[in-house]
């Protein structure tokens, strides 16, 4: 299977599965993969995702421009991949090389923690094209207009520890513990409680979108949305009480 789907508890964990093709995008893997984060954000009992890739040298190289459909994967109308509003956190676990459309991908994840060894690129200049799945108006907004001119006019690749110190990645951890500690931030996320996670998630994102007042304004909002919640009540007991919560996500 191009995309290989498996639960651990509340997590969900998401593997982009053609080392052969350094686990790019055809246009099955493409719709493969939107149908797994789709399941995800539809599944009740699943809190957290992570998306990951087969190997330790690849994350995704972008669209599989060596394959029959390439054409179609690559089509102006259709980004190759593309923001599906989840509401739930999703964190990219780069493996390895995360060039052109695979970095895009990566963008639209909440947490991206890198391996020591993996490289990021918006390469899309040198093969006479330009990034056509959010590149040039996520990264910027993530690390700056001037390092994502650097990346993408360059169309040289960054190492992990740049990213990290461009804030592009949150972590870089031993290839060999990329998965893992994914998983245990995962864990550590889906342990808080669903409607603060995803009402925070909200915030954040589109409170970037629109100037401080009206972000301040939609905070106290989402926050009027998770005050009289079960689960806020559940949390300060838990507090006083000096035991784990337990969150029904209502």
């Amino acid at each position: 299977m191009d995309i290989e789907v498996e639960r651990h508890g509340a997590i969900t964990l998401i593997t982009l599965n053609r080392p052969h093709a350094a686990n790019a995008l055809s246009l099955p893997a493409r719709d493969a993969l939107e149908a797994a984060l789709l399941s995800f954000e539809h599944d009740a009992s699943a809190r957290v995702a992570v998306l990951i890739g087969a190997g330790e040298k690849c994350f995704c190289a972008g669209a599989d421009l060596q394959a029959v459909n390439a054409t179609a994967v690559t089509a102006p109308d259709r980004p190759l991949v593309r923001d599906l509003g989840l509401t739930k956190p999703l964190i990219a676990a780069i493996n390895g090389h995360a060039m052109g459309g695979g970095l895009e991908l990566a963008l639209l994840a909440d947490i991206r923690i890198a391996a020591s060894h993996a490289t990021l690129g918006l390469t899309e200049a040198r093969i006479g094209s330009m990034p056509g799945s959010g590149g040039t108006q996520r990264l910027p907004r993530l690390i700056g207009a001037g390092s994502a001119l650097l990346m993408s006019l360059s169309a040289q690749a960054v190492t992990a520890a740049e990213a990290l110190q461009w804030g592009l990645v949150s972590r870089v951890v031993p290839g060999a513990e990329l998965r893992a500690s994914a998983m245990a931030l995962a864990e550590v996320i889906a342990a808080n409680a669903p409607l603060s996670v995803r009402a925070i998630k909200r915030a954040i994102h589109e409170g970037l979108t629109v100037p401080l007042p009206e972000a301040l304004e939609l905070e106290r909002a989402l926050f009027r949305t998770i005050r009289d919640s079960e689960d806020r009540a559940e949390g300060r007991a838990a507090f006083r009480e000096r035991r784990p919560p337990a969150f029904k996500g209502r």
